[in-house]
């Protein structure tokens, strides 16, 4: 290795080191979870290998590793932070060129667990299909340029971006990963009970295409030479290869622009954004006027820029869609799960207070009387209703669409609106009576000491919203085992809407007078920590 790529190896495995060294925790962490990733691919060799002979295991080898290179394009954008390497920034200052800095980085990528676990993956995929002395001589090319070009796409996006990613809003990239997760997990788990049904022969439609897009194409490359086809194994090889060459090049040229180019924190594209900038946002104006008004913008807006408040509510958005939608696809769904929509966005009710952290002391100095304090709630809610209300409605024709049960549309509608109004109304109450305060640092939802207080402000809210829903509950049950209640059932949405708007004001009401007295004890416990 030259001068420069053995000391950038060096730098990162002193980073590697001095990281574990911070905290027993982090180390145990780290141990803890190398050693469930390593265990978890060694099963995935073990079972790859076991798939020799079987008749359409290049189709799921090929799938696999192309998922495989897929996870290595987007991890960069989602966990900025999980290698400090992938900044080239850091190193703009030392006396570098793109090429022997290019070596040395790829050379860095190499060391990890992610490496380890990606050649894993591709000796298991390779043997699977690999038949024949010259198969496995190409297998080893394959494993090779494989591991390569996901390092280099990993490395080439991350460079192409790093200034998105070390922006704020960058960051908040990393809010997305929980929805990747939350559907790819749907998605997989969808995948897997059609391919249980239907058998592996599904894929090879979509493993034909896939055999010449890298990484995949050099798996494809080992399988078209157990079969005899050199010469497409040839091209599939070559293909890898301009691949690679064509993604270090964009990485080349991305660190030259960043070693030259201005950035955001030049007076000169600071000017320029402030000229590019709209001056107010349009939709603030149709906003009412007045403290509702305000409080409305405050809270969206919160929605919009605080990186945990938008976390809880981008999960909850792809929760409250995914749980109806691909219950329904799977056949086993029922249309009374579009009211899980609405559980899941009303829970954004709760600790509103928390959500403002220690700043609630300016909000707690415009609150003076029980009536402040109710315009302050509703304000609150309404902004939560902005997006819930639509979002509800959307998921529930969604759902009815997929399910073809048009009839039910309008109770199980009343019902996502008489659910949402019951935990606006316990949401309320439990904000003013269970506050607590949610870190603005790390994973954390709840400072340490007040993990009792959250439990009891949601699970106990939701089993509360349950039993202020038991009416309106009670009088679906009634008109679905009545003989002649069908016809009836379109009254459940505006005794829905009717109910649930009622016990919103009314739980309001209620949950103002004690907002107003214990504002010392609220602004207490959410600016702990």
């Amino acid at each position: 290795m030259t001068a420069p790529t053995a000391t950038v190896v060096r730098l990162k495995l002193s980073l590697l080191r001095n990281g574990l060294r911070q905290s027993g925790g982090r180390r145990a962490a780290y141990v803890a979870s190398a050693v469930v990733t390593l265990v978890f691919a060694v099963l995935q060799l073990i079972g790859l290998i076991a798939l020799r002979g079987h008749a359409h295991a290049d189709a799921l080898v090929v799938l696999l590793v192309a998922v495989l290179g897929l996870g290595w394009a987007v991890m960069p954008l989602f966990f900025p932070g999980g290698d400090e390497t992938l900044d080239p920034t850091r190193l703009v200052m030392l006396p570098l060129r793109p090429r022997p800095l290019v070596r040395a980085l790829l050379a860095a990528s190499l060391v990890g667990i992610g490496p380890l676990f990606t050649v894993l993956m591709l000796v298991g995929s390779v043997v699977a299909v690999a038949h024949g002395a010259a198969a496995y001589v190409v297998a080893v090319v394959a494993v090779v340029l494989g591991l390569l070009v996901c390092v280099a796409l990993a490395r080439a996006v991350a460079a192409a971006n790093v200034r998105l990613l070390s922006s704020r809003r960058g960051r908040d990239l990393a809010v997305l990963s929980g929805l990747v997760i939350a559907v790819g997990v749907q998605v997989v788990n969808f995948g897997a009970q059609k391919l249980g049904t239907a058998g592996l022969g599904q894929l090879d439609p979509v493993a034909d295409v896939l055999r010449w897009l890298p990484p995949a194409s050099v798996v494809g490359a080992v399988d078209s030479v157990s079969e005899g086809a050199y010469g497409r194994a040839a091209g599939q090889l070559a293909l890898g290869v301009a691949v690679l060459a064509g993604l270090v090049w964009v990485w080349a040229r991305s660190l030259d622009r960043l070693m030259t180019a201005p950035d955001g924190s030049t007076l000169w594209s600071a000017e320029r954004d402030a000229r590019e900038r709209p001056s107010g946002a349009g939709w603030a104006r149709l906003l009412p006027g007045g403290r509702t008004g305000t409080v409305m913008e405050r809270s969206l807006r919160y929605v919009w820029r605080d990186p945990k408040t938008k976390t809880a509510w981008v999960t909850s958005l792809a929760i409250g869609l995914i749980v109806p939608v691909f219950n329904a696809l799977q056949g086993t769904g029922s249309i009374y799960f579009a009211c899980f929509a609405a559980g899941m966005l009303g829970v954004q009710m709760y600790n509103q207070f928390g959500q403002d952290t220690s700043a609630f002391w300016m909000v707690a100095l415009t609150i003076s009387s029980p009536r402040d304090a109710y315009v302050e709630l509703r304000a609150r809610a309404l902004a939560l209703l902005v997006i819930t209300l639509p979002y509800a409605t959307l998921v529930t024709v969604v759902t009815t669409a997929l399910l073809g049960d048009w009839p039910r549309l309008p109770e199980v509608l009343g019902l996502s609106l008489a659910l949402l109004g019951a935990m606006l109304t316990t949401g309320a109450w439990t904000s003013a009576r269970f506050p607590y305060s949610i870190p603005q640092e790390g994973h954390k939802n709840v400072a340490p000491g007040q993990t009792g207080l959250a439990w009891i402000s949601i699970v106990g809210g939701m089993v509360a919203a349950a039993l202020l829903c038991a009416p309106v509950i009670a009088v679906t049950i009634w008109l679905n085992v009545t003989g002649d209640g069908a016809m009836w059932s379109w009254v459940l949405l505006p005794v829905g809407a009717v109910y649930g708007t009622a016990i919103t004001l009314l739980g309001l009401r209620l949950a103002a007078p004690r907002v107003a007295d214990r504002l010392p004890e609220i602004l207490a416990a959410v600016s702990k920590g």
